[in-house]
């Protein structure tokens, strides 16, 4: 028989907005809005205060003052963001076993096998008191015998929370909340559920399960083992040492530097919807040159998390003046993105402007759907060496 598991999901509250108040406690209590200009920025993050007047992540800014006017705007710090998930991974790196990092604020911890020896609910209370004490960050946690049960307790703890799901317990805790509750199910699923009268989760879990198959195709199993509290997902374990890298040599060694430049415009832009697609972010880039002698160099530099070309771009472009020769012939270059880390784009909202989140998402669809490099910036192509067309393939 199995162990019982015990599986600890840990969320930094409004992450953004606690890292701000720690250095601007003026913004304590009051509505806060991250995100870039008020007319053009798009909702990185906001307080609870604001999320009671309807404010949400990605919404237009602007389109948040109108619901809420008193809103504090803040442009954001992502340095500060990218120093905080580290301290708070560091702190967690060195107290469990076996953890997860799924993003710049959350986590998985995998307390199973322990419970022989120590009680594992009051190890993650010393846990998340340690990370208040030590950081000033407010942080919640859930646990439960599962993944998906431990978030779901996680959200019902906030704001600056904890929670236990005893187990044999899983379906009682999720049967009263709303189906909306139970993660990855998206908004047209929901309505659909609703057409059917599933409003509960306790509605979910008296479902048959073959009518959900019938009228969702495979994901209606899915809902129904989320609803019943069934979820094997395994802690995948957390490593920083991850990369992801791309080289070019050339045919002919090259000395002129336009040309190098915009073949790494190519690389980088590639690596970077790379990033996007498997819901990842970098914290350090790095670029490799040989030489005609066959003599390799690298450059590289630590950066803010992020998965952005018009981040990415001008730290490459960066690297590349600091390792120019004139005086000597290329024959290989290489672009290389690594500490990498689970995470989404949110990270970036806060500096991005409506318009350019947009164009990011139409370019991924496109090449996720298509193919990468069906899609890309016109000075990402090399002139002659590459035969694709700056908008669409051929």
């Amino acid at each position: 028989m199995a162990a019982q598991r015990n599986i600890v999901h840990i969320d930094l509250d409004s992450f953004f907005v606690s890292v701000e108040r720690k250095f601007n406690p003026e913004l304590i209590g009051k509505p806060v809005i991250i995100g870039g200009s008020a007319t053009r920025g798009v909702v990185a993050s906001c307080s609870y205060e604001a999320r009671k007047f309807g404010v949400h992540s990605a919404m237009p800014t602007a389109q948040a003052l109108k619901l809420c006017p008193q809103a504090i705007v803040v442009r954001g710090s992502y340095h500060l963001y990218s120093e905080a998930s580290r301290e708070v991974t560091e702190i967690i790196h060195q107290s469990v076993p076996l953890y997860q990092k799924t993003s710049v604020d959350e986590f998985y911890i995998d307390y199973t096998g322990m419970d022989r020896f120590h009680n594992c609910y009051q190890y993650a209370t010393e846990l998340r008191q340690k990370i208040i004490r030590d950081t000033g960050l407010p942080i919640s946690f859930g646990m439960s015998s599962c993944k998906t049960v431990s978030k779901m307790a996680t959200n019902q703890a906030k704001p600056n929370g904890q929670l236990l799901v005893p187990f044999g317990k899983e379906k009682e805790f999720l049967a009263p909340l709303n189906i909306s509750k139970i993660p990855g199910l998206g908004e047209s699923t929901a309505k659909k559920l609703y057409q059917y009268g599933i409003e509960k989760i306790g509605d979910l879990q008296k479902a048959d399960i073959r009518f959900l198959e019938a009228v969702f195709g495979k994901a209606g199993r899915f809902l129904w083992e989320k609803a019943n509290g069934i979820d094997e997902g395994i802690i995948v374990p957390h490593s920083d040492r991850k990369s992801i890298s791309t080289e070019h040599t050339f045919n002919n060694n090259i000395a002129d530097k336009n040309s190098i430049e915009t073949i790494l415009v190519s690389m980088t832009e590639e690596l970077a919807s790379k990033l996007r697609k498997e819901n990842k972010l970098a914290s350090c880039l790095a670029i490799k040159v040989r030489y005609a002698n066959f003599e390799t160099h690298t450059q590289q530099e630590k950066i803010a998390l992020t998965a952005a070309e018009h981040i990415l771009i001008p730290g490459i472009k960066n690297l590349l003046k600091k390792a120019w020769n004139q005086h000597r012939a290329i024959r290989l270059i290489g672009v290389r993105l690594s500490n990498l880390c689970s995470g989404s784009y949110q990270i970036n909202l806060f500096e991005d402007n409506e318009e350019r989140i947009k164009l990011y998402q139409a370019m991924d669809k496109i090449n996720f759907k298509f193919g990468e490099k069906t899609v890309c910036r016109a000075a990402g192509m090399e002139i002659g060496t590459r035969n694709f067309n700056p908008f669409m393939r051929g």
